[in-house]
């Protein structure tokens, strides 16, 4: 996929740092302070290597609380340009459904748009996104992250997201948008067992011709399912990473980028 001019081969599997800026994430909110260490983590996960940091700040964990646009725009932008200017080469995901973010970063340097909504939460992001064709990570949900976990009935949950999948693809081809992921959205307007499902099922997302991104870092799918909580999480996040892997996954989307990478380094010599 093309990074402001960079070609980026997903053939070779990569990893995608999760840097939320958000005071409430369910992991790691409120944990850097200062630019200090905003810097800190970010070089640490580029020096671990990192092919992409995905910033966010609105949080979109199950019941999060609502954050204005020009709140969320005030809190990313200054952490934009801050980790431009000291990492020149950095490649910046940005974690939001709303156009006029998405616009803002974008004119400000960033590259990617990681879109948990795919286009269903702003009607203006889809021509956002062609306008500037950066691209596009487009994440199955249902509702919003205030009531997406009501919404968690399905009749086949995989014959449903590929024909969410289906759709949103078409709109985004319509505008003439090239490059395009999909994230099956674990943990949204999911139940443990489904998100065990999809997991297991993981192959059949290959029919998109699609390069498939996965989010599990730590998430309530892992640490329920082993009876423990999110710090403890990072042995299962490894395996399902693994797990993910072998299933066709491109990126995996993590909070601790040494671990996944040696993941991906273990994966190629089995390839």
């Amino acid at each position: 996929m093309n990074c402001k001019g960079q070609l980026i081969d997903l053939s070779t599997p990569k990893v995608m740092g999760i840097l939320n800026i958000t005071p409430n994430s369910f992991f790691d909110g409120g944990k850097y302070k200062n630019e200090n260490e905003l810097l800190e983590r970010a070089g640490k996960m580029l020096n671990e290597g990192a092919t992409f940091i995905d910033v966010g700040a609105y949080s979109s964990k199950p019941n999060a609380e609502f954050v204005s646009e020009e709140e969320e725009i005030s809190r990313i932008i200054p952490v934009v340009n801050l980790l431009q200017k000291h990492f020149p080469d950095i490649i910046l995901s940005i974690d939001t459904f709303r156009a006029g973010v998405a616009k803002v970063c974008v004119e400000n340097g960033a590259a990617i748009i990681n879109d948990i909504s795919a286009g269903k939460l702003d009607e203006k992001m889809l021509e956002t996104i062609a306008k500037f064709q950066v691209p596009y990570i487009m994440m199955h949900m249902k509702g919003t992250p205030q009531t997406m976990q009501t919404f968690t009935q399905y009749d086949d949950i995989i014959k449903e997201m590929l024909f969410y999948f289906s759709e949103r693809v078409a709109a985004v081809r319509a505008l003439g948008i090239n490059d395009v992921l999909v994230d099956p959205g674990f943990g949204f307007a999911k139940t443990l067992e489904q998100n065990f499902e999809v997991m297991q099922k993981l192959e059949l997302f290959q029919m998109l011709e699609l390069p498939l991104l996965i989010g599990i870092s730590r998430k309530s799918m892992i640490y329920k399912t082993l009876d423990t909580n999110a710090e403890k999480a990072l042995n299962g996040t490894t395996f399902l990473n693994t797990i993910a892997l072998t299933k066709g996954a491109k990126i995996l989307r993590v909070h601790d980028v040494k671990e996944a990478v040696e993941c991906v380094r273990l994966f190629n010599k089995l390839s």
